[in-house]
């Protein structure tokens, strides 16, 4: 018969209690060590980002938003004329701004406003640029998939090439192409494109490795080639989720493309830049107003297909 002790454990819980106690203690060790070194890390970035590079950062914060105060149009309404391409009067008659400049007709006097044409080409930008890293990334992902290809030097190219194209930021690449393929949209397609690639890439490869394996285990058995037994034993399974990291990333796109614009990229992002650059607070108001709506209604539609599509069955999309 066992004996207790003082707690009422057996010799045999003392042992696993004691064990679990300096498991315990160990972790709590490895905790306070792990926090007292990211502070660690954390006081010295900001003290190097102060004392180094930081244009002394601590003394002009308290001068934050003197930018803002400064910044403002003469009124709210010149905001919406800068939006719609509305005249603006002075009160002898002269316009403050050419608003007619950048407008795009379409049927006789209809015309697109300017900011509501560049926000369309940005768009279009990150709308193009997602079809083609989805179907590259589609096409790649399975010969990185560790359970449907078994060459190891396939999956150890695939995945590189993946690393390598997202490793590199989107403005980055842009910088480069604009510098080859002209100042336009073809150079911030090409950029957010290829990180496209990258990105998918490796999301739908993890997906793959995930899926179950018993189709393909059948279509194995009777015969299947490597053709037949992606296309009829994962893709239905992996599709749904492979759409929906597509919308997620036409969201990330968007924003991509609005920052390349900056750099020659065309579309809503440099419009911005020159409004800034030229000290026009209303249209720059107009902007990120425009900005914002966009982005948030995006963001929702995104969101609302992708909740759709994983209620859905799977096999749907088998086709």
């Amino acid at each position: 018969m066992a004996t207790l002790d003082q707690g009422g454990l057996t010799d045999a819980g003392r042992v696993v209690h004691d064990h679990y106690r300096a498991l315990v203690r160990t972790r709590r060790v490895y905790t306070i060590l792990s926090l007292a070194a990211l502070l660690a890390v954390l006081l010295g970035a900001l003290w190097f980002a102060n004392a180094a590079n930081s244009g002394k950062f601590f003394e002009r914060l308290p001068y934050f938003f003197d930018y803002f105060i400064h910044f403002q149009p003469d009124d709210a309404m010149e905001i919406v004329r800068a939006l719609f391409d509305l005249p603006s009067p002075h009160a002898d008659g002269s316009f403050k701004y050419d608003y007619e400049v950048g407008r795009v007709y379409l049927i006789g006097d209809l015309y697109l406003p300017e900011y509501f044409y560049q926000m369309l080409v940005t768009i279009n930008i990150a709308v193009v640029s997602t079809l083609m890293g989805f179907v590259l990334a589609f096409g790649l992902c399975f010969f990185a998939a560790s359970n449907i290809t078994g060459s190891r030097l396939v999956r150890f190219a695939a995945r590189r090439g993946f690393e390598v194209l997202r490793a590199f930021p989107e403005i980055v690449v842009a910088g480069m192409l604009v510098a080859i393929l002209s100042i336009g949209p073809i150079a911030a397609i090409a950029a957010v494109a290829l990180h496209t690639v990258g990105a998918l890439g490796k999301l739908f490869f993890e997906v793959v490795e995930n899926a179950d394996m018993k189709p393909d285990e059948g279509l194995r058995a009777v015969g299947g080639s490597w053709l037949e037994r992606v296309r009829y034993g994962l893709v239905p399974q992996v599709m749904p989720n492979f759409i929906s990291y597509a919308l997620l990333r036409t969201e990330i796109n968007v924003r991509a493309s609005t920052i390349i614009g900056a750099v020659g990229g065309g579309g809503i992002g440099e419009v911005f830049r020159l409004s800034i650059g030229r000290d026009h607070a209303a249209k720059t108001y107009a902007i990120i107003i425009l900005l914002f709506v966009t982005v948030v209604s995006i963001d929702w539609l995104s969101g609302y297909l992708r909740k759709r599509l994983v209620g859905q069955s799977a096999f749907q999309f088998g086709g």
